[in-house]
């Protein structure tokens, strides 16, 4: 964890970073006075409550209202620190929910600041009821199709991590922020400090991006400008190919994007192996335009002859990978972090985007690696908060398989999938799909749309690698060519078996 703790800002300091000469217009709830030292009538109570607003100027621990960031109206809700460890009473629940309300009213997305030690104690089991509240307003929100976005200051902890915090669809955190269910004086002797921090938590799969102060105001924007709400949005365009293995780029080619580094399944009988920076060179305009029927292909980027051929090609290392499309295809990427259950999978990209013409895309790639349980439920918590908000997704499909060893089992490898497929089935905003490697079985076609998947022609799709389904029937490795040719797993192959639409070349 870093040795520098950034000094807190006020709640109105922060609404200030994000709005500012746009400016805020604050909001009150009706007034709901509490009975003499609160419900529980504890010694000192109005006494404490009198000097933190003293202190603080603010009437509780939660200032919220209307304001602008960037050019993005929102109801934004900020933590007061100062009053009283920001901590949740009846009447900063009566704000809190009264801020969701507004978000609900005007159809707005709500942001909120949040530095909170948690529950008040002086308030008893009033104080912890706030927390069902909060939750009931959230979900009443996510209903209605509006984004929620949580921008966790330090210290965040607590019932107010657990609801506010932790429960938004996106989750950004300020660097060296304690952040954390259990706060600093009721941890177990000994426990990590970093486990506790923004850092450690991004780590962990709980925190989208630890995002420094100055760059929060654009972050913000994006995601605002991404998320929406919006009115229904087309679906999103198959991307143009990069420039294959096997040929010159496709018609329509222009400026590309450098490629990541991906990695794949080397596997024998010649097939080749897949590790390694994929080089791209130019690449075509990512739109609809780049889909081709196999007849109207052109030419200059040959289709694979033989099964081996086109496995061959999609474990090369010099293949474009994910980042490489991407990149091609999005203008602004605003990446979501891990499953949300305490585990990341670096080989699967997933998040939301915003391409040259403005339009927000949902993105779910995978890249070149084994996918791990973690994966499949970051890809379906992606796909799961578009549809919620109406968002196109777009998936790429490139993997030889889900993860088997042991640790993925234990980790709910099965589940995990499964859930994926759901996923994608119940979708009602439409799913676009490019494989653009390796289509290596159920762990691919988790991630694939029924009827709108195409291929490149770098790619291909098997219910089997070829090299274990001639070792199932007992057939020599010389053979592993001729298995692949049966299982029939080219792109031409995918078209007219009528799983793929189109080859993009």
């Amino acid at each position: 964890m870093p040795d520098a703790t950034p000094a807190r800002a006020t709640a109105r300091e922060a609404i200030a970073l994000l709005t500012g000469a746009a400016g805020f217009t604050e909001h009150r709830p009706s007034p709901s006075p509490l009975p003499p030292d609160g419900p529980l009538g504890w010694a000192g109570y109005d006494a404490a409550r009198e000097r933190a607003s003293a202190r603080t100027g603010e009437e509780e621990s939660v200032v919220y209202g209307t304001g602008v960031v960037g050019d993005y109206p929102c109801v934004l809700l900020s933590f007061e620190f100062g009053f009283l460890g920001g901590s949740l009473g009846r009447q900063t629940g009566d704000r809190l929910a009264a801020a969701y309300e507004l978000a609900l009213t005007r159809r707005l997305p709500l942001l909120a600041l949040v530095a909170t030690g948690g529950s008040r104690m002086q308030e008893g089991m009033v104080a912890l009821t706030q927390l069902q509240r909060v939750a009931a307003a959230s979900v009443r929100l996510r209903a209605a199709g509006l984004p929620q976005i949580a921008v966790v200051r330090d210290p965040t902890t607590g019932g107010g991590w657990a609801t506010v915090g932790a429960g938004a669809d996106v989750v950004l955190a300020l660097p060296g922020a304690q952040v954390g269910f259990a706060g600093s004086r009721v941890r177990p002797p000994g426990a990590d400090p970093y486990a506790y921090s923004a850092e450690g938590q991004f780590a962990a799969g709980q925190v989208d991006a630890v995002v420094p102060a100055d760059e929060l105001a654009a972050t913000v924007t994006h995601w605002l400008r991404a998320l929406g709400p919006h009115e229904e949005l087309p679906a999103a365009p198959v991307p143009g190919a990069l420039s294959a293995v096997g040929g010159e780029p496709g018609a329509g080619a222009g400026t590309g994007a450098q490629a990541a580094t991906g990695s794949g399944a080397g596997m024998e009988a010649g097939f080749g192996t897949g590790s390694g920076a994929a080089t791209g060179s130019a690449a075509g305009t990512p739109s609809a335009a780049g889909a081709e029927s196999v007849a109207d292909r052109d030419p200059a980027a040959p289709l694979p002859e033989t099964g081996r051929e086109a496995v061959a090609r999609a474990r090369d290392p010099r293949r474009p990978r994910a980042e490489a499309y991407l990149a091609d295809y999005l203008a602004v990427r605003l990446p979501l972090h891990g499953d949300r259950s305490g585990s990341t999978d670096p080989g699967l990209l997933c998040g939301f985007g915003l391409r040259a013409d403005g339009q927000p895309v949902a993105y779910v790639a995978q890249c070149g690696t084994p996918t791990r349980p973690a994966g499949y439920r970051a890809a379906a918590r992606t796909i799961r908060l578009a549809d919620r908000l109406g968002i196109p997704v777009l998936t790429l499909v490139d993997t030889p398989g889900a993860a088997n060893d042991a640790e993925a089992e234990r980790a709910g490898a099965g589940a995990a999938i499964a859930d994926t497929f759901a996923a994608i089935a119940a979708a009602r905003v439409p799913v676009t799909t490019l494989v653009i490697g390796e289509g290596g079985s159920g762990g691919a076609l988790a991630l694939a749309a029924p009827g709108n998947t195409h291929v490149t022609v770098d790619s291909y799709f098997s219910v089997i690698a070829p090299e274990l389904a001639a070792a199932i029937l007992k057939r020599p490795p010389s053979e592993t060519g001729a298995t692949a040719d049966q299982l029939r797993l080219r792109p031409q192959d995918l078209v007219d078996l009528g799983f793929a639409r189109s080859i993009v070349g």
